[in-house]
């Protein structure tokens, strides 16, 4: 899915009105028809709807809304500045509105006297893209009242005060939605942890807009959806053999950290590659072999790795549990020079790299490198915050032609042509120790099965936290492990098999 700016956005509403054709009035009732229905769908327990309404198009939304769940049975009340100009087709919504006896329209200033029971859904159309400011005055004092209150909380189309391409300032007032309904498409702000914590879950809803405008306009920005996987995604040829499937050469472990490299052999093995082995220090011998016996074991030194072994038929995938010894630093520089082709970089790997900004020179161009925020900013330098870091991201991509695999909640990779891929699967079950080393497996798997570097890594990704996602359904986010994450590839493979069936 293709993420818009703002005005990118405003551009589309504009493109779809004149083409479709439609009024601007009935694309804004479309909008609030969406909303309702999600709203219905998911808040049938809740007898009473407190809606904010401001003065432009996200305040008539809004108006659109309290008149459809009025007219589907709920109590309805309705706060706005009675005195403002209001765009026109929130004017014309705001007038139907008074129409309804039942409803009740009060000025901002008198939500401090409204009780706010259990049963209470507040609903925030104060604004929407049209933000350029920081709020003040009235409406910032309106959204820290909101804020302190317990109900649930919906924002139209995205949380007032948050912007939808840039940053808010750390000082900045922003409504802190459970649920965030967005119309056609995600924008990057819900994207990044320090303005997506503000929007709660969010829902995507379409409406329709133009899918001439939607595929005949650039951008570089997209969410991971199922549509980029399904394009992505092989169905297994039943006429293969293993040599089909490509050769992994895991590089990693050390003494005290051989459980890293065999998650990520694990990993490697589970999502498919064909022959796999595990480049690490003797004293993990029995424990790999133990764990994974269908793994071949290659002794790489004896308390940790100092022999690396270049074999250009092998893709790799080095670092999990590597340490950063002396004579390991020295040995895998050296791997680097001699081996050419795109490999997967995560963890200590990328720690020895960092110790001076030359070895990112040696990194093979089109490789994959997984950093987590300190690791990028050990090899790349520090930013003021996780916007920034994109955009040096890119950068460096561009500069070393290769594939950054920004690891965040919101996991971006980022392309040496400057385009940015957001995964919107996963959960914070992955925030332990070992996570990283199970993508680090699937990453280098999926290269070795001949998916280019772009697909791995988008892919890849995908894959990781659809299987957390199953893994927290059946462990919880707090008690699930990197080894569940892995249990659960077979049932992300079903569900994938499944669905491109479907489709042929």
């Amino acid at each position: 899915m293709k993420i818009f700016t703002a005005e990118q956005i405003r551009n589309c509403d504009e493109y779809t009105i004149k083409n479709e054709p439609i009024s601007s009035i009935q694309l804004m009732e479309r909008a609030a028809e969406s909303s309702v229905d999600w709203i219905f769908e998911n808040c049938k327990n809740h007898r009473n709807f407190v809606i904010f309404c401001g003065s432009g198009n996200n305040g008539g939304d809004g108006f659109a809304i309290a008149r459809m769940l009025y007219l589907k049975g709920f109590d309805v009340d309705v706060f706005t500045n009675l005195k403002a100009k209001f765009s026109p087709d929130a004017n014309n919504n705001f007038k139907d509105l008074k129409e309804i006896s039942g409803i009740s329209v009060k000025e901002f200033k008198d939500a401090k006297e409204y009780r706010f029971d259990n049963r209470t859904v507040v609903i925030d159309a104060l604004f929407g893209t049209g933000l350029s400011k920081n709020l003040e005055g009235e409406l910032k004092d309106l959204v820290e009242f909101l804020n302190l209150k317990n109900n649930i909380k919906i924002s139209i189309d995205l949380p007032t005060g948050l912007f939808a391409d840039k940053i808010s300032s750390p000082d900045s007032t922003i409504f802190k939605a459970d649920y965030t309904l967005s119309f056609q498409f995600w924008k990057r702000t819900f994207l990044h942890p320090e303005s997506g914590k503000y929007t709660g879950k969010v829902r995507i809803l379409d409406i329709n807009l133009s899918s001439d405008y939607i595929s005949e306009t650039a951008t570089n920005d997209f969410v991971i959806d199922d549509d980029i996987i399904k394009n992505i995604f092989k169905i297994r040829d039943e006429f293969s053999h293993k040599g089909t499937y490509g050769k992994v050469t895991i590089v990693g472990g050390s003494y005290g950290k051989i459980g890293a490299a065999v998650l990520a052999t694990k990993s490697a093995l589970k999502t498919g590659a064909g022959l796999t082995f595990t480049l690490a220090p003797k004293c993990g011998y029995e424990t790999l072999q133990t764990s994974n016996p269908e793994a071949m074991f290659i002794e790489g030194g004896t308390d940790f790795v100092n022999d690396f072994e270049v074999n250009e038929n092998s893709v790799y995938g080095i670092g999990p549990g590597l340490g950063t010894n002396e004579e390991t630093a020295k040995n895998f520089l050296k791997f680097l020079k001699d081996y050419s082709k795109p490999l997967i970089l995560d963890a200590d790997a990328l720690n020895i790299i960092s110790q001076d900004k030359k070895n990112l020179k040696l990194i093979p161009a089109k490789s994959i490198i997984t950093p987590h925020p300190k690791e990028f900013e050990r090899l790349f330098g520090a930013t003021e915050n996780s916007f920034e870091r994109v955009e040096l991201a890119k950068n460096n991509a561009k500069e070393l032609g290769i594939y950054i695999v920004l690891k965040d909640h919101h996991t971006q990779v980022v392309t040496p042509q400057g385009q940015v891929f957001y995964n919107i699967t996963g959960n914070s079950g992955l925030a332990k120790g070992g996570s990283g080393d199970v993508l680090t497996g699937v990453l280098t798997s999926f290269l070795a099965q001949n998916y280019s570097e772009e697909e791995s890594a988008i892919l890849g990704v995908w894959f990781h936290g659809k299987a957390a996602e199953f893994a927290s359904e059946k462990h919880s986010k707090e008690s699930m492990l990197p080894r569940d994450v892995i249990d659960e590839f077979g049932n992300v493979f079903l569900e994938l098999n499944a669905k491109l069936e479907r489709a042929l």
